[in-house]
């Protein structure tokens, strides 16, 4: 009786701080809205950057990879950098400057979730964080840690992984190249095709394979 009134403790605990970080994604994205003057854009597209978003820091909070001994660790933490830098450059955050790029920061207004994206542009590389894939990206990233501490499913799960950042690269990468050159608009670029509601399925059952990853000895 009494553990099974701690689960249900922590269970709405857990809960109330979801409810309290989906609540302050949603102020935050209308208190965006109303300072950008953003209007152009399609309604899903904000619902699913406020996803990405909710869903990483969900991850990001609620993952625990198993206690394990410093090589191990180290080693796990090297396959993770590792995996959210081939995240970032097939999604658009690393990309490489046009001949004659120099140093300079601008910030891309993209819809809720997806902006705004600050762009830092240099001689050597562009990145552009936008909110909702670096987000998503680290928390891929860091399910990935934990699942190659496990040493269970991390193929699959790392290639669905990737498949979910390829899927939805070029209306990302489009995106953030416009906002950098300065031409067109970088909101219009966002709606292009199915792109991002693909990619949002896939980087939703990508979390749910790394998170609740099966092990051989579940039962």
């Amino acid at each position: 009786m009494a553990t099974a009134s701690v689960r249900e403790r922590v269970d709405v605990r857990t809960l109330l701080y979801g409810a309290i970080v989906a609540n302050t994604l949603v102020l935050l994205a209308v208190a965006y809205l109303l300072v950008s003057g953003i209007t152009a854009f399609e309604p899903r597209y904000v619902v699913y950057g406020l996803l990405w978003l909710f869903v990483g820091i969900v991850v990001l909070w609620k993952a625990d990879p198993a206690p394990t001994d410093w090589r191990t660790r180290r080693r796990a933490a090297a396959v993770a950098v590792g995996y959210f830098a081939a995240l970032a450059v097939a999604g658009g955050l690393l990309t490489l400057p046009e001949a004659g790029t120099g140093w300079g920061v601008r910030v891309v207004p993209l819809p809720p979730g997806w902006g705004p994206a600050p762009v830092l542009s240099t001689p050597y590389v562009v990145i552009g964080l936008v909110p909702a894939r670096a987000v998503g990206y680290l928390a891929l990233s860091y399910l990935v840690y934990a699942t190659v501490i496990d040493a269970v499913g991390s193929a699959v799960s790392g290639l669905l992984g990737l498949l979910s950042c390829v899927s939805c690269t070029w209306p990302v990468i489009a995106s953030v190249a416009t906002g950098v050159v300065g031409g067109g608009s970088a909101v219009a670029t966002v709606a292009l095709g199915l792109s991002y509601d693909l990619s949002t399925a896939v980087f939703l059952v990508t979390v749910a394979l790394l998170y609740w990853r099966p092990t051989v000895d579940d039962s």
